[in-house]
């Protein structure tokens, strides 16, 4: 698992430069979207039943207001509309700033 040595607030863009020295770039709408927590994108039951979340909703002129590391594994975002519950995983990230990239995003 690679870390990110530097996070940084670009315009509406966070930018991440990764231990391995690749950099990953995200608008700041699309990150909260993409928020792995229970409110954003739901939690399965016991029987593999989606419950709750609002996947595919879409968060236009959300910021990142701040974020913080979450043991050695995950950074913490905190959003302009007061979401503050998704722990992105470092291995998280790096798959949705390549999805990002090979889609033409960013």
């Amino acid at each position: 698992m690679t870390a990110p040595d530097n996070i940084q607030s670009v315009g509406d863009m966070i930018a991440i430069h990764w231990a391995d020295s690749s950099e990953s770039y995200y608008p700041m709408d699309v990150l909260r979207a993409a928020s792995p927590s229970a409110e954003t994108a739901g939690e399965r039951d016991l029987f593999g039943k989606l419950i709750g979340g609002n996947p595919g909703q879409e968060y236009p002129g959300v910021t990142v207001t701040g974020w913080e590391g979450v043991g050695g594994y995950a950074v913490l975002f905190k959003f302009s509309d007061g979401h503050a519950t998704g722990i992105y995983t470092f291995d998280y990230l790096r798959k949705l700033g390549i999805a990002l990239s090979e889609n033409g995003l960013v």
